[in-house]
């Protein structure tokens, strides 16, 4: 299986509706069980008394099963409306994936169809006493199942929506998706750099659509590329807002090819986290602007995600050699300057006249500059002078901007 399907099948069992199937396809699974199994049973096996309670059970569950789904529901869709308007929209997408959530709801479903299954199965007789006997073995087992999903459901639900909740899960998205960049910083070709440019006689590959690239599948490129003994110039990297006339990349030393090249490319009508690094970073500065609005004044969640975003920063730092996979691809590394752009520039501009908030970003930005390589320190020296001007410019009381200009003494 390629990289593309590999990806799209990510995408696809990540909606709530998928794993919701599976598990009502699961529930229906199990009740039909009886009727396969009732030779399993001995017939002087003697639990007549709790085969016939298998009615009630049922009947108990279809109807809690029903009214905690419709609940659970409901509780979900006011965590996603809480999300967007506390944190930001952008953020929603990764509650909407949440695993915890999708398993619970789908827990329910499977038990809710479990026991209708089941129901119907006794009212026409299908079962005989074997057949019961198990009904009611797998109906205990369904209730213990049950009652370890509410469990985790109610200690789950203390947390969802939240605001602390919702930045930390951004963190760690954007934790893994820098990890994997670093790692590979081209995405396994060579750096097209300024001084490796694209050759003039190189021909664009234009894209039949207009919105943002959110996966490139680099194998079916190379793979291409190997074939047609050409060389492949990925100018459109995830992340990128693309339309019909701005190329995703430029070939040289062969004819293109658009109907092999263009799949390679996955576009959507919004960013994604998986290949997109910088937009967790774009995340992350929404939720500190948002905080740091009049409307919400809430300073104390832009100095949290400046913390995470030292964090994020400091356990990434990029790697000075990598290994070259795909000698015909050439692919733009992730820019060290973009991604303090990302970050820094709409909290330095929101919370500029808050003493706290630009003392914590100084410290910040002094810590990356010690910890990183050269275009760490440059482009942490560029904010904090940046920062530091709008703070100065800002803040009234000269014993605030005298704070201001000692926090910044490293700069001089």
């Amino acid at each position: 299986m390629n990289g593309s399907w590999r990806w799209a099948l990510r995408q696809w069992s990540r909606q709530l509706w998928v794993r919701a199937a599976l598990f009502a396809l699961l529930g229906v699974a199990t009740a039909l069980l009886g009727l396969l199994g009732q030779w399993l049973v001995p017939a002087d096996l003697d639990l007549h008394i709790g085969a016939k309670a298998v009615d009630s059970i049922l009947n108990v569950l279809a109807s809690s099963m029903l009214a905690v789904t419709t609940f659970s529901l409901s509780v979900m869709v006011s965590a996603y409306a809480a999300a967007s308007s506390g944190v930001t929209p952008r953020a929603t997408k990764l509650l909407m994936q949440d695993s915890t959530t999708q398993n619970v709801l789908a827990t329910f479903i499977g038990s809710f169809l479990f026991s209708l299954v089941g129901l119907v199965a006794l009212s026409t007789g299908s079962y005989g006493d074997s057949g019961r006997i198990i009904m009611f073995v797998m109906t205990l087992l369904v209730l213990a199942l049950i009652v370890l999903t509410l469990l985790r459901w109610i200690e789950h639900l203390s947390s969802l929506g939240r605001v602390g909740e919702t930045t930390e899960r951004v963190e760690k998205a954007t934790r893994q998706a820098l990890a994997a960049r670093r790692q590979r910083p081209t995405l396994g070709g060579n750096a097209l750099t300024d001084r490796q440019p694209i050759p003039a006689n190189a021909t664009p590959v234009y894209p039949t659509a207009i919105g943002y690239v959110q996966f490139v599948d680099v194998a079916k490129l190379a793979t291409w590329a190997e074939s047609a003994e050409a060389e492949l110039y990925v100018t459109a990297m995830p992340g990128r807002f693309v339309h019909l006339l701005e190329p995703l990349l430029w070939i040289s030393g062969a004819e293109a090819d658009a109907d092999a090249l263009l799949p390679a490319f996955a576009l959507g009508d919004e960013r994604s986290f998986d290949q997109d690094p910088r937009f967790g970073l774009v995340v992350l500065s929404e939720i500190a602007s948002r905080a740091l609005s009049p409307a919400v004044n809430d300073p104390g969640t832009a100095i949290d995600v400046i913390g995470r975003a030292t964090r994020l920063l400091e356990l990434c730092p990029p790697e000075e050699e990598f290994e070259v996979e795909y000698p015909r691809l050439w692919i733009p590394a992730l820019q060290d300057s973009d991604l303090f752009d990302d970050l820094f520039n709409p909290i330095a501009r929101d919370g500029a006249g808050l003493l706290e908030v630009q003392l914590r970003l100084q410290k910040s930005l002094h810590a990356l500059a010690l910890c990183g390589p050269g275009s760490y320190r440059s482009a942490a020296h560029r904010h904090a002078r940046r920062a530091r001007t709008r703070a100065l410019q800002a803040l009234v009381l000269d014993d605030e901007k005298a704070q201001i200009e000692q926090q910044t003494r490293w700069l001089n």
